[in-house]
């Protein structure tokens, strides 16, 4: 089995050191760091290639277009779907906005929101039709009583969180997502935070799932979105230019079929290469190490909390359904953020403070921002417990009002 340790030299930024000391990264609920082969093959590409993907009929396009498309075809092979329900898009906010704008939505529909829904999740939504909240669960992302309570009132759309990125929180989303169907509602999937822990197979009840490759060691700028037939016939693109028609005159245009009619212009195609070379890494690692380390994950981040009780743990201390994002309120501490600026300037700790972009979630728990501590496969054990003796030592200091 391969460690954490073992895969560190693989990642350039931790070999960086601090006025602290050894860089410790625990912001991975916000963005992976990238693997060195990610870097290379995105070098690659501009180095032996760079020309554009699909309507070259010289070596470089042909050669480019093929990469392309075999990353389509594994991302599609991962999900258990065709590659021409793929979409290739800038980031999961960008494929959201994909489907919200492209449904023939109105101010009168409803859509059903998580509470922890990342704003991304919902903001696209709450401009263009009424909302209905669903609360979540003492153990996942949506309570199944109060999805069905809501489905009572016929939503157009129920949008589901797969992983929660300030609980660390899953949902059933099968489950879920049959429900709504079933309620005659289109079902759309956040797996941002999901997909650097393992892609799902996508069950037939799912009309779109979007997940970004920066959270799961690929570089920024690329995204991935899933759409099933039905939803394709009824997406209009919100965007056209170049690569989205097969004909287009001064009388009239056809559109190509998907994925394509849904990808206007250059795309990243730096960033595919990138995305084909993080899914090459992960596979390498394989399902059932990434989910043995998750768990490893997991259980030291809640030994940690519990053995503070200064420390309060949105979402409480199950492993229930969980991943490993923890986000903790410190008592007598109400502005994070001078935590950790410490924990970064003092510890070599890098951890994310705020709100991360879920603000209804904090208000409805009546919560304060929080810190959120986020590991990923290159993090230890180690590491962790050195975070929270930091926390330990900057608590009392911090609480007294102390800078």
């Amino acid at each position: 089995m391969t460690t954490a340790m073992d895969l560190r030299a693989d990642f350039p930024v931790l070999q960086r050191t601090v006025d602290a000391g050894p860089l410790v990264y625990l912001d991975n609920a916000a963005t992976s760091l990238k693997p060195r082969s990610v870097i290379d093959a995105m070098a690659r590409y501009y180095d032996s290639v760079s020309a554009n993907i699909h309507r070259g009929k010289h070596i470089l396009s042909e050669e480019a277009s093929e990469r392309y498309e075999q990353v389509r075809a594994r991302i599609a092979a991962r999900l258990g779907v065709p590659p021409r329900n793929i979409v290739f898009t800038a980031n999961a906010t960008d494929g959201i906005n994909l489907v919200a704008t492209g449904l023939a939505l109105t101010d009168s529909d409803l859509v059903a929101l998580p509470l922890d829904a990342h704003h991304s999740a919902q903001l696209p939504w709450r401009e263009r039709c009424r909302t209905a909240w669903l609360a979540a669960s003492e153990h996942a992302t949506v309570d199944e009583e109060a999805l069905r309570s809501v489905l009572d009132r016929s939503p157009e759309v129920v949008v589901l969180t797969a992983c929660s990125n300030v609980t660390g929180h899953t949902a059933d989303v099968d489950r879920l997502a049959a429900l709504a169907r079933e309620a005659g509602a289109w079902t759309v999937v956040d797996a941002a935070q999901l997909a650097a822990h393992g892609l799902p197979q996508v069950g037939e009840s799912v009309d779109a799932l979007a997940f970004s490759a920066h959270k799961m060691l690929g570089p920024t700028g690329i995204g991935v979105l899933y759409l099933s037939d039905r939803l394709i016939e009824a997406l209009t693109p919100s965007r056209l230019g170049g690569g989205t028609v097969d004909w287009a005159d001064e009388h009239e245009f056809r559109l190509r079929r998907a994925p394509y009619r849904f990808e206007p212009g250059t795309p990243n195609i730096s960033g595919v290469y990138g995305l084909g070379a993080a899914l090459e890494y992960l596979d390498a690692i394989g399902p059932a190490e990434l989910a043995a380390r998750d768990a490893s994950l997991v259980d030291a981040l809640l030994r940690e909390a519990k053995a503070r009780p200064y420390l309060t743990v949105l979402g409480g201390l199950s492993e229930q359904n969980r991943l490993p994002v923890l986000t903790v309120t410190l008592r007598g501490v109400p502005d994070p953020s001078a935590v950790a600026r410490a924990l970064s300037d003092s510890y070599g700790v890098m951890c994310r403070s705020g709100y991360f972009c879920a603000q209804p979630y904090f208000a409805a728990h009546r919560q304060s921002a929080g810190l959120r501590i986020a590991p990923y496969l290159y993090n230890t054990e180690g590491e962790i417990a050195h975070t929270f003796a930091a926390l330990d030592e900057l608590h009392p200091l911090l609480a007294r009002g102390v800078r």
